[in-house]
């Protein structure tokens, strides 16, 4: 059935109902919902919960099913394009807008399910649906905002020096000017068609809609997909970006940022969208990034996008996970384990298993990076217990804890369970990239064990120091912790091997207590080039988390040196030179709001040195190198918060 302008309000509403269901964890309530209506709203809608449930818990199985569902919405969002576009109009905007919206919604949600498959046909389905939501939504932007985002409003206000995602809202009557932002570079296909994420903007008056209307779905959806575009591909790895850059996609993150405030600023379904965007990109760059321009501004936004999202659903996992990320991301772990631990108590809404899912997982981390080592492993298995996604890895980290606790007996029963985890867990032929580097360490401790027994039974007794603690530097778990919890740490790391570290610090002589003088040192095992390594990049990253920048300085130096002697754990290097990159920042960072001088030239000469380390960082990271896409990603957020340190201080890029 063909739509009218009075009908596709009305559907749009009911469709409406099924979304808030979704968002306050009633995912069967908002299936029912949406299996009431016929219109692409409602198919669209199906969709979406099909598509999160695989997302969010990485399950395999549901993907044909999203897929079969989004390809409904997108054919019924097509026949009605074509019916409108003779028809009255039912918005502000050209005849069957609203429709190619939609259209545009299940294209880019149809490849992004095709990505999950994470086989080589998915992500070549993957690009050519991309490809054509790209052509849609850049055509949607400058059709609806053809003069651009500026004056219209976000979640809230921007301070100065702040990044320019986000502009004023229209309630605080405070004007806040967006420099234009320049040109993209234009893509190889992009120079004959002239397709472009970047477009230029001039002040003009928003276009105003009220809220539920069609109106509103077509400011907010084209916001959100245009925002997401830009930054999905400015997060890309360098070489993936490359490639990307090639087919004519071009990216402006903080237009991007700006374009998702926007669309977050509303109350439609895209809306709350951008919001979950926005704040996954928040926690993703206050995690990740090691350093933040402006640590302060990014989660004042952050919060208000969740406070906003929040009380309007109270019971969403999505929006308890958030609250419970700004804790932990303020130093307040416990704060952060009491908000995560009430989301899951039994009282409240849990059909949306693989929302909850979410909610273990980011207890189960922070449970760890207290040193509730007992707690995060019961954490880290319950996990398995909700999604699929590499079992192995939940069951590795779990073993890490219990050798943290010393039950290498529990520790062991795990890590025997691991290989045919994996075996089982084989996507498109290949290891996830978690689970090739489990593999190695497997293979290293058998092999230390064997030199030290003559047998690899009992390897667990050979990790000196856990390995979920070395999976815990890329998530960078021991950055947001408490200074007593980093001291624990440096008392553990700083004695567990031999030799003893050949240095000392001032944390170490205030905590660690002089190593006794073996009397028979041919009795006395040293550990390998590897561990020694490892144990150098965790003792600085905690000096620097605990204030003792001359002694995070010292380790990581000497973890840099031991690079060239490392056999299996190659990672070491780049990521040494990532930390000392984020220490010498840090370290600037202490000095300028201690009071001590510091002025622009300081500045300058700091940042092209840490510019200088992450390139030496980005040198090291081959594909060759476990896990290096991720601090690849890494180097490239850093990066960015480098470049917006210098456009708030006035130094030239």
């Amino acid at each position: 059935m063909t739509a009218t302008p009075s009908n596709t309000a009305a559907e749009l509403r009911a469709a409406t109902v099924g979304f808030d269901g979704l968002f306050a964890n009633e995912l069967e309530q908002a299936r029912e919902t949406f299996a009431s209506g016929e219109s692409p709203f409602h198919s669209l809608g199906l969709g979406v919960c099909a598509f999160l449930e695989a997302a969010l818990g990485m399950e395999t199985g549901l993907m044909a099913e999203a897929s079969r569902l989004l390809a409904l919405a997108e054919a019924g969002a097509k026949k009605q394009l074509k019916f409108a576009k003779s028809s009255d109009k039912a918005t502000q905007f050209p005849p069957g807008t609203e429709w190619e919206l939609l259209h545009s919604d299940a294209v880019i949600l149809l490849g992004l399910t095709h990505a999950l498959s994470e086989s080589y046909m998915g992500y070549l389905q993957c690009l050519y649906a991309m490809n054509s939501a790209h052509t849609k939504f850049t055509k949607l932007y400058k059709t609806v905002y053809p003069n651009g985002l500026e004056n219209y409003a976000t979640p809230a206000a921007s301070s100065a020096n702040s990044r320019a995602a986000s502009i004023r809202s229209e309630a605080s009557g405070a004007s806040s000017q967006l420099t234009a932002p320049k040109p993209a570079k234009s893509g190889f296909f992009s120079r004959f068609t002239g397709a472009s994420l970047t477009v230029p903007t001039t002040p003009h008056v928003p276009i105003l809609a009220e809220d539920g209307s069609v109106d509103e779905l077509v400011l907010s959806g084209t916001a959100f997909g245009y925002g997401l575009f830009n930054l999905v591909f400015s997060l890309l790895p360098a070489k993936i970006r490359g490639v990307v850059g090639f087919f004519g996609f071009n990216h402006d993150r903080k237009l991007a940022l700006q374009a998702l405030a926007v669309s977050a600023a509303k109350t439609d379904v895209h809306a709350v969208f951008a919001g979950l965007s926005l704040m996954t990109y928040h926690g993703v760059v206050l995690l990740l990034s090691g350093y933040q321009a402006n640590e302060a501004h990014i989660i004042k936004q952050y919060r208000a996008i969740v406070d906003k999202l929040e009380s309007r659903y109270p019971t969403g996992s999505l929006w308890i996970l958030n609250r419970a990320k700004i804790l932990r991301m303020s130093y307040d772990p416990e704060g952060a384990i009491k908000v995560l631990q009430d989301g899951l108590v039994p009282g409240r809404p849990h059909t949306f298993a693989q929302a909850d899912g979410l909610l273990i997982f980011e207890l189960a981390w922070t449970l760890f990076s207290q040193r509730r080592y007992q707690e995060a492993a019961d954490a880290f298995i319950r996990v398995t217990e909700i999604n699929s996604w590499s079992h192995a890895t939940y069951y590795f980290i779990a073993a890490g804890c219990y050798i943290s606790l010393h039950n290498y007996e529990k520790a062991q029963e795990l890590l025997d369970r691991i290989p045919d985890l994996i075996d089982k867990k084989k996507i498109g032929g290949k290891d996830l990239p978690t689970e090739v580097f489990i593999k190695k360490k497997l293979a290293f401790y058998k092999e230390k064990q064997a030199a030290l027994t003559g047998s690899e039974a009992n390897y667990a007794h050979a990790a000196k120091i856990s390995p979920a603690e070395e999976l815990g530097i890329f998530w960078n778990t021991h950055s947001r912790i408490t200074r007593e919890t980093a001291i624990d740490h440096l008392k553990d790391w700083a004695t567990c091997l031999n030799p003893p570290p050949t240095f000392e610090t001032d944390l170490l002589k205030e905590h660690v207590p002089p190593p006794a003088v073996p009397t028979d040192k041919s009795t006395i095992a040293t550990d390998t080039a590897d561990e020694l390594a490892i144990r150098a990049l965790l003792l600085g990253i905690v000096h620097r988390t605990a204030g003792d920048y001359p002694g995070s300085h010292a380790f990581l130096s000497d973890a840099e040196a031991r690079q060239p002697s490392v056999k299996v754990s190659t990672w070491v290097g780049g990521v040494a030179w990532f930390e000392h990159a984020v220490l010498d920042l840090k370290e600037m960072e202490a000095r300028s709001t201690s009071g001590i001088g510091v002025d622009a030239d300081d500045w300058a000469r700091v940042l092209k040195g840490a510019l200088e380390k992450l390139d030496k960082a980005l040198g090291l990271a081959t594909q060759q190198v476990d896990l290096s896409s991720r601090l690849d990603s890494r180097i490239a957020m850093l990066k960015d918060e480098i470049a917006l340190k210098k456009e708030m201080l006035g130094i030239a890029p």
